[in-house]
């Protein structure tokens, strides 16, 4: 999953970066509310980690706007301010959790974690598709009971589309869920990684809809 972190404090944005990448995050981080709103035009983000104390834009303004034009992305506050009347105004204007600095890292990752699920409508924290299980938190994947070996691209673009059964994702949009600004992106990765895929959970599992994308197709409800 790809997350927007916006923080102008260079040690913090440097760490969480780093912490989110090692949780298996595709991170893009900006230093500046107006930079934040600029990058959240693009519509690339499933999540934004968003401080409060931001120069040029607050955080509190960033929000509200984004609150205002419709978008429904989670927001994780990420701020110093610790008064309750900051949480609050933080939470009323749309945010849908708050950590307070300092922070645990693997915390911070958990409640990102708890924030898609919410988003994406699931309550349960694993992925099961048949007989494929994904754990986000433990960047663990089993089929039929076994472990199974994955790369760290092989593993976020199973997540991808094991978390919308049912729905064809293009290459751009798989490209979006994989890399971040920072990350070169070869012309045929995202076939390259299906590839590798379909080799270890069986040729039929993830389906090419030619001209359009891949999916995973629904499970029926029996299943």
């Amino acid at each position: 999953m790809r997350v927007l972190l916006a923080e102008d404090d260079p040690m913090i944005g440097a760490s969480v970066r780093q912490g989110l990448r090692q949780d298996g995050f595709a991170v893009d981080w900006v230093e500046d509310g107006r930079a934040a709103e600029l990058a959240l035009a693009e519509h690339a983000h499933d999540a934004i980690v968003l401080d409060l104390g931001l120069p040029k834009r607050a955080g509190v303004d960033v929000l509200g706007a984004m609150r205002r034009s419709g978008d429904t992305r989670p927001v994780l506050i990420l701020t110093a301010r610790d008064a309750v009347a900051d949480r609050v105004a933080g939470l009323d204007a749309g945010a849908d959790d708050y950590v307070v600095k300092p922070f645990d890292l693997n915390e911070l990752s958990a409640r990102l974690r708890a924030l898609l699920r919410r988003g994406a409508g699931r309550a349960a924290p694993l992925l099961a598709h048949g007989e494929v299980e994904l754990n986000p938190a433990t960047r663990e994947v089993r089929l039929r009971g076994d472990p199974l070996a994955l790369s760290p691209r092989e593993f976020a673009l199973l997540e991808a589309l094991l978390a919308r059964p049912g729905a064809i994702l293009s290459r751009a949009q798989l490209e979006d869920k994989l890399y971040g600004w920072s990350d070169p992106v070869e012309s045929n990765a995202v076939e390259v990684h299906i590839h590798a895929l379909r080799k270890k959970l069986g040729a039929d599992f993830i389906r090419n809809v030619r001209g359009v994308g891949w999916m995973v197709a629904k499970v029926p409800a029996s299943a």
